[in-house]
């Protein structure tokens, strides 16, 4: 959770640690899992998450990845029984310390997407993360939801009190909804209409189905039932550079081509060109220095939960 706060992926951070509380303390979450192989070929496994947190459930399987994509060059790993884990970003930069690259595939842990040109929400947010090494440049890291915005922005904004923009969300009626609290009122649009529906099916299928884990109206809306089980689909693909020729050469024209697209022509009022992930890393190194921003909300609602559990609170009641 710092981790996902300290890139500026506040809608997966510390906010979600209410949530995760809810869930454990309700029997919605083993606390005491047994994490383990239940299939796998040379380039290839299943772990079942035994209803673990999904933070431990993917970081297993990221692991495992990477051993197996040392041996075979590129290995793909499906989790089951998994639950939310965060940011998807996380998850694909860890095989760069590898010189590998890392693709990340997930269900989303609540369906807010009906199919193109229905109602009923069969679909999730569903996203998808790459990480590919350079060399002295930063890598490009991507982590894009398959709706215009992750579900846990909404949030974001409704903790602090805020609208949200014009193309976000729309009610039944297909009219604009702005206000995150009536966010169950509607559900999310899909990136570019209906080829965002169709991406947002292919990568639940490849992250849920292919595994074993929920898909469709199998998902469990984690927002509202804290005790069923969601069994939540993730998959990472791990790619060993060193499979396809030389590390560094490859890492050398990632740079060139890093340069080429800050360096190209811009459009009348663009101060700059950012390159996938270039935002988070610069909040990354900001917030290290300075410290990472809490609402008063949050802040609050964290003091409350430390009251309840016995534990020292964070700091003094911040309330406006």
């Amino acid at each position: 959770m710092t981790e996902a706060d300290l890139q500026g992926s506040d809608g997966h951070g510390v906010i979600r640690l209410p949530q995760y509380l809810k869930r454990l303390r309700a029997g919605g979450i083993n606390k005491q899992p047994n994490i383990r192989v239940i299939c796998e070929r040379a380039a290839t496994a299943v772990v079942d998450g035994d209803n673990g947190m999904g933070h431990l459930v993917v970081s297993r399987a990221v692991d495992i990845a990477i051993s197996k994509a040392r041996e075979t060059g590129v290995a793909w790993v499906s989790t089951r029984y998994s639950n939310h884990a965060g940011p998807a970003s996380l998850y694909a930069r860890r095989p760069l310390q590898h010189d590998m690259l890392g693709l990340y595939f997930a269900v989303g842990n609540a369906n807010h997407l009906p199919p193109w040109g229905g109602m009923e929400m069969l679909l999730s947010t569903n996203p998808i993360a790459a990480g590919i090494p350079a060399g002295e440049e930063p890598p490009v890291v991507l982590d894009m939801a398959t709706t215009v915005t992750a579900y846990g922005k909404v949030k974001a904004k409704a903790k602090r009190g805020e609208q949200m923009p014009v193309g976000w969300m729309i009610d039944r009626q297909g009219q604009p909804l702005l206000d995150p609290n009536r966010a169950g009122e509607g559900f999310l649009l899909p990136i570019g209409g209906h080829k965002g529906y169709g991406l947002a099916l292919i990568v639940g299928l490849l992250a849920g189905t292919l595994g074993g884990a929920a898909m469709g109206r199998d998902v469990v809306d984690f927002n509202a039932d804290h005790v069923s089980v969601t069994n939540t689909g993730q998959a990472i693909l791990v790619i060993d550079l060193a499979a396809f020729g030389d590390p560094g050469h490859f890492k050398d024209h990632v740079d060139r081509l890093v340069r080429d697209i800050r360096s190209s022509e811009r459009l009348p009022g663009v101060e700059r060109i950012w390159l996938p992930g270039e935002q988070s890393l610069q909040k990354r190194q900001r917030y290290s220095e300075v410290g990472i921003p809490i609402s008063a909300a949050l802040m609050d609602e964290l003091n409350m939960l430390a009251r309840e559990l016995g534990i020292d609170p964070l700091m003094a009641e911040v309330s406006a």
